[in-house]
């Protein structure tokens, strides 16, 4: 037997058809149109672009971000307490030594909650050499990551540069005169009484217990924090070597803390004088000193204190490779600012 529907054909309407000066309505979709993407959705969908993104760009700028607000803080509250030290800037000082402490721990608190989540808050060329010697950070990211720390130190600088560039003329005597007086409102000077071993040992001592003390408070097996909360740590912990170990050298503990106002300081016209101080007290002081102490720390922590044998890596660094686009930091499952 045929089915009904066999014998049912459709037959387009002839020239001579009553239907064929019909127009048919036109059907539209049950959905709506989807809407065209912009170019930034497109670029967020490609998994590729959104792994180099974060690797190369969002990274290192949370970096920088970070390291700028940190430098904001900590030469605007220098600024503030010395120059206004001149009765031509103020009528009364507005602060003093704890001011300037507060100060530094609160722009390096800041910096670390803004660029914890993203980057792991190093804000510190030392603390990322130390984690990518001993806690397998990828090697890859380094050179921007210092790269990006030195620039935010340069243009956050640069930022309190211009905000008190009236006050410093009024301190200096004239826009054309500058002198060591307001070039260490930036950067970083050493009593004349210390030798340069005392230097040395100064910075290497307080970046040695700076980032001792941030890998014991990022490790989940030692009573850590939770990881939001690390950025208070840092306060406190910067706060009391301000307050202790501060004033000798004026506690850079960070070479691009030092480097990048220095660079600022050099484009400003304050001259050779920045780089010939002490013969290049610029280079082995705030630079190579806390390169080495943040070394030692995380060196003696991983090997006395940190349950990982610090001999047998491998296996971490191969988990640490197969995730290298992330934004964890080796140090713990948290943020690991310095």
């Amino acid at each position: 037997m045929q089915s009904p529907t066999s014998s049912l054909t459709l037959t387009k309407p002839g020239p001579d058809s009553p239907l064929s000066n019909v127009e048919l309505p036109t059907l539209t979709s049950y959905f709506p149109p989807q809407k065209p993407q912009s170019t930034m959705s497109r670029l967020r969908d490609n998994d590729v672009l959104t792994s180099l993104c974060r690797q190369f760009i969002r990274e290192p700028m949370a970096e920088f971000f970070g390291v700028a607000l940190f430098i904001i803080f900590g030469t605007g509250v220098d600024c503030q307490v010395v120059l206004s030290t001149n009765k031509g800037v103020a009528s009364s000082p507005k602060g003093d030594f704890l001011s300037v402490n507060l100060g530094w721990a609160i722009g390096l608190a800041m910096g670390a909650w803004v660029s914890g989540g993203i980057s792991g808050g190093h804000l510190n060329p030392a603390v990322t050499l130390a984690l990518a010697t001993w806690r397998g950070f990828s090697w890859k990211k380094v050179p921007a990551f210092i790269f990006a720390q030195v620039m935010g130190g340069l243009v956050g600088s640069a930022i309190v540069y211009k905000n008190y560039i009236n006050a410093i003329d009024i301190f200096e005597g004239g826009r054309s005169i500058r002198t060591q007086a307001t070039a260490s409102l930036f950067a970083t000077y050493a009593q004349d009484y210390m030798t340069a071993g005392s230097c040395f040992f100064a910075e290497f001592l307080g970046t040695a217990i700076l980032v001792f003390v941030v890998v014991a408070v990022s490790d989940k097996s030692n009573n850590a924090p939770p990881s939001g909360l690390l950025p208070l740590s840092l306060f406190l912990v910067l706060l009391g070597l301000g307050a202790s170990l501060g004033m000798q050298t004026s506690y850079a503990f960070n070479p691009a803390r030092d480097f990048g106002p220095r660079l600022l300081l050099t484009f400003a016209g304050y001259g050779k004088q920045l780089y010939t101080y002490r013969h290049q007290y610029w280079l082995w002081c705030p630079i190579i000193a806390p390169f080495l102490g943040a070394q030692a720390a995380v060196g003696f922590y991983d090997l006395f204190l940190r349950e990982e044998d610090p001999f047998n890596r491998f296996e971490t660094f191969k988990s640490v490779a197969s995730s290298e686009n992330g934004s964890q930091s080796p140090v713990g499952n948290g943020s690991s600012p310095a």
